[in-house]
């Protein structure tokens, strides 16, 4: 039998004690090569602790190399490894595995039938043959185009199209303030580089978009959560922290925001702006879902005209996920900084993929395909809403435009949000727990659902609802 310590009231989350515990009588040959670990479930029920931090714990243990899994027999204790190469390992994963769960799920979209916790568009959805046109074109052209490596700051057509673009939400920036990326993960892992050292704290909304937390626990950062309220971070707690903790950088999203798809207030932008300049403050807003939002909206890059501000965004999830052309605007003398670290890291971004997205934006499809988007994924949050509020669930808001929506298990329910996840994956089900989404791994009753996988798809609420029936009664 495994037993190791575990205290629910540590502030060190439960699936690093169980992996450190774990790892401790490996090393010190409490448990010897080939040693059969219990199973998830009797583990769970020896600490006290739900099934699903065990196949957090598990899961990084193997990647860690403690443990092997053997299909059909359960998790052994595998092979000593070399120790300076094992605590190099176990360093990294400490800092990034918080992500891991949910981006393998993700990632691995065919193996499940339903993905109502997803973070993009069904590909159905989408254009796939404005792509083709775009193709064809560019096969057509300039044969030296589709082999040369393009200019550092991207393809100049295309900067001069996110100038206009810019120009229409009220940013002014000029081609040379304009840096294009693979994707809005090449522009934050940039920035990232640029700002921040080992040790350094970065204030991240909480909830936020999940995928920024491996990245920046990576380079040594120590993530500091700011609440988010409906209109947008709150101010007053903000500024408490910012004193507290003498941040160098924040991250978020004025429209549309990840998980919750609320959007700034110009009251709360105006006043995150000025601790921004009171405290010399610098920010990072992602704007990947701002195309979705069909009327007027306050960026905080239009308020600040990137002088503290840095503004990111990418057509990944409006045009396509597989081409992704990302960017980023800034003040050009840091856009000159960010180019010469891109030549560093990654040399050029890729030009024919900007040569399509240009070709696209240039077709002039683009705004009607926006235009067609936004009106069914209105229809799809009106079939998703009242379904969810049938079966008890809360809603944090209704938001007007794109496809989140935040809610909160019923009252009664004797589950959190990962385990009700962790259950729903044996219905071939992906769901999107809040503790993910917490820059703490904080447990929560919160999940977040994408309407336009949940539209028209009624078995996403017909096997959630025995789900939440086991929950209430804890069967």
């Amino acid at each position: 039998m495994v037993m190791i310590s575990i205290n629910q009231q540590d502030e060190l989350p439960l699936v690093e004690q169980v992996v450190r515990g774990v790892s401790r009588q490996i090393d010190e040959r409490v448990l010897r090569q080939g040693a059969r670990l219990p199973s998830i479930r009797q583990f769970a029920n020896d600490h006290r602790v739900s099934r699903f931090t065990v196949v957090q714990a598990y899961d990084r243990l193997v990647a860690a190399g403690y443990l092997e899994s053997r299909q059909g027999s359960g998790f052994y204790v595998s092979k000593p490894v070399d120790a300076v190469a094992a605590n190099e390992a176990a360093c990294d994963l400490d800092r990034a595995v918080d992500i891991l769960w949910l981006l393998r799920q993700s990632m691995q979209q065919r193996q499940f039938e339903l993905m109502p916790g997803c973070g993009w568009l069904p590909p159905e959805w989408q254009d796939a043959s404005a792509l083709q046109r775009g193709l064809r074109t560019l096969a057509r052209g300039r044969s030296r185009a589709l082999v040369e490596y393009g200019n550092a700051f991207g393809y100049l057509p295309l900067r001069q199209d996110l100038q206009q673009r810019l120009g229409e939400l009220e940013i002014a920036a000029s081609p040379n303030q304009i840096v294009t990326t693979h994707g809005v993960s090449q522009a934050l892992d940039l920035l990232f580089r640029y700002f921040i050292r080992p040790g350094d704290k970065v204030l991240v909304e909480d909830p936020a978009y999940f995928n920024l937390f491996g990245p920046l626990k990576l380079l040594g950062a120590e993530l500091i959560g700011v609440p988010r309220n409906q209109d947008g971070p709150d101010t007053a707690k903000l500024e408490q922290l910012i004193q507290q903790h003498h941040p160098k950088l924040m991250i978020t999203t004025a429209v549309l925001h990840n998980p919750t798809g609320t959007c700034i207030s110009q009251a709360v932008a105006y006043r995150l702006l000025q601790l921004a300049e009171k405290y010399q403050l610098m920010i990072i807003e992602d704007d990947i879902y701002g195309d979705f939002h069909g009327g007027r909206a306050t960026r905080l890059a239009a308020l600040d005209q990137l002088n503290r501000v840095i503004y990111v965004s990418s057509f990944s999830k409006t045009i396509s996920a597989s081409v992704r052309v990302g960017y980023l605007a800034c003040h050009p003398d840091l856009a000159q900084e960010l180019v010469d670290l891109k030549l560093l890291t990654q040399l050029t971004s890729c030009e024919t993929s900007e040569r399509l997205i240009h070709q696209i934006l240039s077709e002039g499809h683009y705004r009607k395909s926006m235009m067609r988007l936004r009106s069914r994924l209105e229809r799809a949050r009106e079939q998703t809403i009242g379904p969810l509020e049938s079966l008890g669930m809360g809603l944090y808001a209704e938001p007007e435009y794109g496809f989140f929506l935040w809610t909160r298990l019923p009252s009664g329910c004797e589950w959190n949000a990962a385990e009700l996840a962790h259950r729903a994956l044996e219905s071939e089900m992906m769901l999107a727990p809040g503790n993910i989404f917490s820059p703490q791994q904080s447990i929560s009753p919160w999940l977040r659902f994408n309407a336009a996988f949940c539209a028209d798809q009624p078995q996403v609420f017909e096997r959630l609802k025995p789900l939440l029936e086991c929950a209430a009664s804890d069967e």
